[in-house]
């Protein structure tokens, strides 16, 4: 699904993107979080990304436009049906809530 020019430059106003102390990790999976602005296990799970240097984007659903919350939030369910966050995807790996090992195992730290 690409989002059209005015949708994508709203995303990128919500979407913020960390990179580990190199700038890249060759050898890191894919990293994306679907977060709420309020939640505080999504706050954790951040502060544990940043903590291990991990390179992931994010966007914090609540904070979007009413049209482009309804398209991420269907992206959301088609991966967790019951939309919990944080709904955290390590490559292939869906972690939904705050889970700390699971999250470093899937992360290989």
């Amino acid at each position: 699904m690409t989002p059209g020019i005015s949708s994508a430059m709203s995303m990128a106003r919500m979407l913020r993107i960390r990179w580990n102390q190199k700038g890249e990790n060759m050898d890191q999976p894919k990293v994306f979080l679907y977060a709420l602005s309020t939640c505080g296990h999504c706050r954790n799970t951040k502060k544990l990304l940043d903590a291990n240097n991990v390179q992931y984007e994010f966007v914090d659903v609540d904070l979007l436009p009413k049209d482009e919350m309804s398209r991420v939030l269907d992206e959301v369910r088609k991966v967790n049906p019951q939309t919990a966050f944080p709904t955290l995807l390590i490559g292939d790996k869906v972690i939904i809530g705050y889970r700390e090992t699971e999250i470093l195992e899937a992360l290989g730290l």
